[in-house]
């Protein structure tokens, strides 16, 4: 049942450009790569948007211990379960895409030095690529009565398994890709504006066999996929932003070249993104 409620949060389909913001270096990477890093969500600059999620869900349980006792020996596994899983458990990959690929809180945070892009995909090519590797794409959901009533799902059953399985431990392990999945796209209200969508891997108990490798973090190894973007040896780009920038036509003029001699070629251009420069 937690599968078919995962199913149903990514079933929506994009219908538009799908950015991707990154620095001139992260671009270089892309293009040349032909692969997004995916990172481990538990690793992301925005990781706290799993303990986020994750607190949704402790808030129903405690809810629910206060009003109904004959559940309480199930929701107390949950909730401690729960706990071990913000620094423990299967590797789950996400990458993240903006439905506005120039919106300047997105900017603020890629080009403090005049080096931000934002890299216009085909949702189309976007999601076959999802599906040949097995991710799932999926619309972020900031809405918090809709988060709660989820929340308020997966906890009822989380409480008929018990019923059903003793062993509620070894049942929510079996749950526990597809539950993350579902966390994966719970976020913070004040985040709206961003109308992120987000590629989300299955989990993952090891690296074996897979193109999984490891990028030196602020302060630990960083757990990240390399998620193949490439169709027929092209990369599906739409349209290319960039960023706010103190000389926007050298800069728009210099990536025409770059993806050109890259043979990549977004079907839309290459737009400044006609916002004030100003440096920090």
């Amino acid at each position: 049942m937690i599968a078919a409620l995962r199913a149903h949060l990514f079933s929506a389909i994009p219908d538009d450009t799908l950015y991707h913001y990154t620095s001139l270096q992260g671009l270089m990477g892309i293009v040349e790569s032909r692969t997004l890093r995916a990172s481990d969500i538990r690793y992301m600059n925005d990781s706290t948007e799993l303990i986020y999620a994750l607190n949704l869900l402790q808030t129903t349980i405690a809810s629910r211990t206060q009003t109904s006792r004959e559940q309480n020996a199930a929701l107390s596994i949950f909730s401690a379960w729960l706990r071990e899983q913000i620094n423990v458990g299967p590797m789950l990959f996400s990458a993240s895409f903006r439905a506005n690929g120039n919106l300047l809180s997105q900017w603020r945070g890629y080009s403090n030095h005049g080096k931000g892009v934002s890299l216009g995909f085909n949702p189309r090519a976007i999601k076959a690529l999802a599906d040949e590797q097995d991710f799932s794409l999926g619309k972020c959901l900031y809405n918090v009565n809709e988060q709660q009533a989820l929340a308020n799902d997966i906890v009822s059953i989380v409480v008929s398994m018990h019923a059903e399985r003793p062993d509620l431990q070894k049942a929510l392990d079996d749950i526990e890709g597809d539950l993350l999945g579902i966390c994966a796209l719970l976020k913070h209200p004040s985040f709206a504006e961003e109308q992120e969508w987000r590629l989300v891997s299955p989990a993952f108990m090891s690296v074996a066999d897979k193109p999984i490798a490891f990028r030196e973090g602020k302060a630990m190894l960083v757990p990240h996929y390399l998620f193949n973007l490439a169709t027929k040896d092209a990369i599906a780009l739409d349209h290319v932003y960039v960023g706010p920038t103190p000389n926007s036509d050298l800069s728009v003029n210099a990536l025409s070249h770059y993806l050109k001699d890259k043979n990549a070629h977004p079907a839309r251009g290459i737009s400044d993104s006609e916002i004030p420069y100003r440096p920090r």
